[in-house]
């Protein structure tokens, strides 16, 4: 199948044949009869008809050797470029790990001498695996047996109380979460924290439900509450568990529907404390 050219493009091509054939002719005379008047006012004539047409056929082609020029210059730009994401991607990943190293340092400087604790000894570990399921909320964090973590000792983070040791292995131990639906943990609120409730996971992301709450107990949205450490307690007293969610009475019901979220930001663990503590102690 044929393809027809643009009507502009075979018009300027004319123009162009036209003009060098002039421009042969003009110079063949010129050689042969030398400078005259006449060969003069030819090429006079020839420049005042001619010109308008040159400057047509330079604004035509002009457009199309710059389009050449910048396919010569395209790859080295587009080179250019690369390097210059590739740097700025280095360096974002280099802030990235200066910011993620400063936030460490944060943390373990959290951690030490935590007002909640008392006199408590603790032993700080890393999070080296953060294990999330329908039915399982915990992790498992660098020490172990050998370092003195045993199973029922607290776990806490600079915010407040994270879970509980339920393995312990030489070097390693899987802390349960609070948030596990497997967790329970007395908590107790109030002016004078005399006030007394059940805190319970529902799952990795959502708020612990607080039963045993009477109806009409008095609360306010961003209470905090603590572990009660009643006798045979699995927690020592006083630790920040959460604060108050929301919170509502039911019809006819002897108790209030109460939802906290955790103080401590178990999304964003790096280093914890295990709490050297067992009921009784």
């Amino acid at each position: 199948m044929r393809v027809a050219r643009p009507r502009r493009s075979r018009r300027t091509l004319v123009i162009v044949a036209v003009l060098v054939l002039l421009s042969v002719t003009l110079i063949t005379f010129d050689a042969r009869s030398g400078t005259s008047r006449l060969t003069a006012g030819i090429k006079s004539v020839a420049h005042d008809v001619f010109a308008p047409i040159v400057a047509g056929v330079n604004d035509v082609l002009r457009p199309i050797g710059d389009f050449f020029a910048g396919s010569v210059h395209y790859g080295a730009l587009q080179q250019e470029n690369q390097l210059l994401q590739a740097t700025i991607g280095q360096l974002r990943l280099q802030l990235r790990e200066v910011q993620g190293e400063a936030k460490q340092q944060e943390e373990l400087h959290a951690l030490e001498g935590l007002p909640y604790l008392a006199s408590l000894k603790t032993v700080t570990a890393q999070m080296i695996n953060f294990n999330v399921s329908n039915f399982d909320a915990d992790i498992t964090i660098s020490k172990g047996r050998d370092q003195g973590v045993t199973v029922g000792e607290p776990v806490v983070g600079a915010g407040g109380l994270i879970g509980q040791v339920t393995e312990a292995s030489h070097t390693t131990a899987v802390v349960q979460l609070i948030t596990d639906p497997r967790s329970s943990v007395g908590v107790a609120f109030g002016p004078t924290n005399q006030l007394y409730g059940q805190a319970s996971g529902q799952g990795i992301g959502k708020p612990l439900a607080v039963d045993l709450v009477p109806a009409g107990t008095p609360l306010h949205k961003g209470e905090k509450m603590y572990t009660n450490g009643l006798n045979d307690a699995q927690y020592p007293q006083g630790i920040p568990v959460g604060s108050v969610a929301s919170f509502r009475g039911t019809v006819g019901g002897g108790s209030m529907v109460v939802t906290i979220d955790p103080l401590a930001d178990l999304g964003q663990l790096a280093y914890v404390a295990v709490v050297q503590w067992s009921p009784g102690l």
